[in-house]
């Protein structure tokens, strides 16, 4: 096996990839691998945590059973690579090509795609804790998850635990959230269109300049602390009915900016 010492720089990698060398069970934690060429390399077993992988031409590549955790895998082309059993989680897949992969059993929980990723037409990423339009994530544990500027366009996630999650500019346009738990999230810039909060908790949310054109939002559990400063799209018969909360909720600061739930809904 080569050793960690002999890998000390992408050159390296390539070098021996070139020299028909197997990278099988390396350690390549937090390497720099982005746009190069390692169609059919082989990683099997390779620790591959929070490697730079962003644009690299992984095609027909082995990376089964690797440990990719945290990886940047964006705009990655992936067709016809072998993901058997491979770890994924929180792995950015924004724009990646996994056409014809081999992806059973692969673990993708919390890993982001977006609209731009293409998954094998038989392979049903909605429902396999990947985050990203339409993802099924009912129930799903993102308690203090970044998720900044993520596209989470008709995801459904409903009753999901999203306490103190990064939500900051994040496609939220039609997306399920009734009875999700919100508390102190930060929702800043977001675009929630049309999404549909009953009864989920706002407690604490920074919803500043948030979107909510259309929100439904009935039977809210608590806005306590909440910051509604320059929401777009908020009704007047909206902004009545969360007027209406109780005056304890109304009556008390957001933990950041220190402004009254009420005082951030009269400013509108």
């Amino acid at each position: 096996m080569i050793s960690r010492e002999t890998l000390k720089t992408p050159q390296d990698v390539l070098a021996a990839l070139k020299a028909g060398l197997t990278l099988c069970q390396q350690d390549l934690y937090q390497f720099n691998l982005s746009g190069l060429e390692l169609q059919k390399a082989n990683f099997h077993r390779a620790t591959l945590i929070r490697a730079n992988l962003r644009q690299a031409d992984l095609s027909e590549a082995n990376l089964s059973a690797a440990d990719l955790r945290g990886a940047d895998l964006s705009q990655a082309i992936l067709r016809d690579a072998n993901l058997l059993s491979a770890c994924l989680y929180r792995v950015d897949l924004s724009g990646a090509d996994l056409r014809g992969a081999i992806l059973t059993d692969i673990k993708l929980l919390g890993a982001k795609y977006n609209s731009q990723t293409l998954f094998p037409e038989d392979f049903a990423y909605k429902s396999s804790g990947a985050i990203g339009p339409n993802a099924n994530l009912n129930g799903a544990q993102l308690n203090t998850a970044n998720l900044r500027n993520a596209d989470l366009q008709g995801a459904s996630l409903l009753g999901a635990y999203l306490g103190g999650a990064d939500l900051t500019l994040t496609n939220l346009q039609g997306a399920r959230l009734s009875q999700a738990d919100l508390r102190t999230a930060w929702l800043a810039g977001a675009y929630l269109r049309n999404a549909r909060l009953n009864g989920a908790n706002l407690a604490g949310a920074d919803l500043r300049a948030a979107d909510m054109t259309g929100v439904e939002f009935e039977q809210l559990e608590s806005i306590a602390g909440a910051d509604f400063t320059k929401v777009q799209g908020l009704s007047d018969e909206m902004r009545s009915r969360l007027l209406s909360h109780p005056a304890q909720e109304l009556d008390t600061p957001h933990a950041l900016t220190r402004r009254t739930t009420r005082a951030s809904l009269e400013s509108i």
